[in-house]
């Protein structure tokens, strides 16, 4: 009986030796799990459940099978023009071959490392054969856009006053022949290539935010400047040619006043013209030896103290002054 009772003690204690050691281990829901011993593995564990394994010998190195972020640093990179902007860019993946994934990084700090080159290598190779206008749009939407008395660079002008400006209101931008969600496919693409060898599987990768460089951006707000006082130029322009116009319109009054005040002028001189005419007929027809000498005096008066010249005494215009009669 003694000898029972002690068989049952040991086996007990063994039991309870065997439970505190850690035979068992749970593989949550998300989870899956590598399990190691004398560094090789011995077991791939995909489902969810409490699992057994050897106490002491055996590693459990789990990992998630749900889908992870990654998300890169910004990178500065020149664009086929050499237009140097900031890329940020992010992905989605997961682990689908956990052996080979444990083989080529070991654990997820590891394999975010490793996605940092692979995908910035490939962010870098997409972008800098591409132009600046494939990163920034997407689709030629834009130019389909109506736009009625809207400048090129974005100035609200009415549409009858660009007109007379002479501004061209049709909005073109340049059209793009791939676009951001087409670039965004290719780096997912370039970078697939790769990762697979690491057991991750990429789902997708977004072209996040790009940011102008501080030279990219002095240049726009130096085109941007240009741009506007190309604008101030056409008000300004225009300005002067409609003082041009006020000013000829004023000018035409003005002579159309003056050549009406003139020949006003000239019909009343003329009226009084014949007036003193026929005064000067009436007078005449009454004396005219006295008509004749007054006139004659009175030429005198105007001409002979501005007279600057000698001449004889002898014509007829003189008589008058050198008459012996003192006629």
């Amino acid at each position: 009986m003694k000898k029972t009772v002690t068989v049952l003690v040991i086996i007990a204690v063994i039991v309870i030796l065997f439970l505190i050691t850690g035979p068992f281990y749970i593989i949550e829901e998300g989870e899956q799990a590598v399990v190691i011993r004398f560094g090789r593995i011995v077991s791939i564990e995909l489902n969810a459940g409490l699992k057994i394994k050897v106490p002491f010998v055996d590693n459990v190195n789990k990992f998630p099978k749900k889908i992870l972020a990654w998300d890169g640093e910004s990178q500065r990179i020149p664009t086929k023009e050499n237009q140097f902007i900031w890329v940020d860019t992010t992905a989605r993946w997961r682990i689908t071959k956990p052996k080979l994934f444990y083989e080529s990084v070991a654990n997820i700090t590891a394999a975010q490392s490793r996605l940092d080159d692979v995908i910035d290598s490939a962010v870098r190779k997409i972008i800098s054969r591409n132009s600046l206008v494939e990163a920034v749009r997407n689709s030629n939407v834009i130019n389909e856009i109506d736009r009625p008395g809207v400048y090129q660079t974005g100035a609200e002008i009415e549409g009858e006053e660009a007109e007379t400006l002479g501004i061209d209101t049709t909005v073109i931008y340049e059209d793009i022949l791939i676009g951001r969600v087409e670039l965004s496919e290719e780096i997912f693409k370039e970078s697939g290539k790769i990762t697979p060898q690491y057991g991750i599987e990429l789902i997708d990768i977004i072209i996040r935010q790009i940011k102008y460089s501080d030279e990219l951006t002095e240049s726009v707000y130096r085109r941007m400047i240009k741009e506007r006082n190309q604008i101030a130029q056409a008000f300004r322009s225009d300005g002067e040619g409609k003082k041009a116009a006020i000013f000829g319109e004023m000018q035409r009054e003005l002579l159309s006043i003056q050549s009406g005040a003139y020949r006003e002028a000239e019909q009343i001189k003329g009226e009084a013209d014949a007036i003193a005419a026929a005064i000067y007929a009436n007078t005449y027809s009454r004396n005219p030896d006295f008509y004749e000498f007054w006139k004659a005096v009175e030429s005198y008066r105007t001409m002979l103290p501005k007279f600057r010249k000698i001449l004889t005494t002898e014509p007829e215009y003189f008589k008058y002054l050198y008459n012996q009669q003192g006629r």
